[in-house]
């Protein structure tokens, strides 16, 4: 890899984050969709057993919530929405057709990208939330059974929306050839950045004269 013709996009930090987030998402869903439903409590096999499967659960979602934590905290300024995004989002066809160039430029992340990265915010502190007042037996007897109800159903709904959102994203990390690249060796190629996101681009870069 000729690094003089890259661009480094992730550094080793934001990558090792990304990567436990990753494993950790992948753990307290597998168990997670084992204590949802009987169909899928074979998959408590993979954890020790159903009590094992129920004791490590919330532990590995607090891993999971402090690493996303991690990257939200670098990342959210380059996820804010602004006007061009928003216009983004309305010429939805030509992200579909995959005319890029009809596109207005994105920056570090494009507009999808950064709905994609709030929504997952509101579905981790939704699932944290309604996850302590879930967690036999340490805070489940503070509260009323009706709050147990509703933080139960809302903690289904939020895992269903991560666990979309978390395809999405997978879906699209390779859609977008050379994304996948970007979070496991850290550069992307310059053609890459003046294709995808030109902004950000012009910005790392200073080269304010490519169209």
């Amino acid at each position: 890899m000729n690094k003089a013709r890259m661009i480094l996009r992730y550094r080793p930090a934001d990558r090792a984050n990304h990567w436990l987030t990753a494993i950790t998402f992948i753990l307290v869903g597998l168990s997670g969709l084992a204590l949802f439903h009987p169909s899928m409590f074979f998959l408590t096999n993979l954890f020790g057993g159903g009590p094992w499967t129920r004791i490590l659960h919330p532990f590995i979602g607090l891993v999971m919530v402090v690493s996303f934590a991690g990257l939200a905290l670098r990342f959210w300024r380059d996820n804010l929405m602004h006007a061009k995004d928003w216009r983004w989002l309305q010429q939805w066809r030509d992200v579909v057709g995959n005319r890029e160039d009809s596109l207005p430029e994105a920056d570090r992340y494009n507009a999808g990208q950064k709905m994609l990265f709030w929504v997952m915010i509101a579905c981790l502190v939704t699932l944290l939330v309604s996850g302590f007042i879930i967690w036999q037996p340490y805070f489940t007897p503070a509260v009323g059974i009706n709050v147990v109800r509703l933080a139960a159903v809302l903690h289904a709904l939020a895992a269903f929306g991560l666990i979309l959102g978390i395809i999405v994203h997978i879906y699209a990390a390779i859609w977008v050839k050379g994304s996948v690249g970007a979070m496991t060796r850290g550069y992307v190629t310059q053609a890459w950045a003046r294709k995808h996101h030109l902004a950000w681009y012009r910005r790392v870069t200073g080269d304010n004269a490519v169209k």
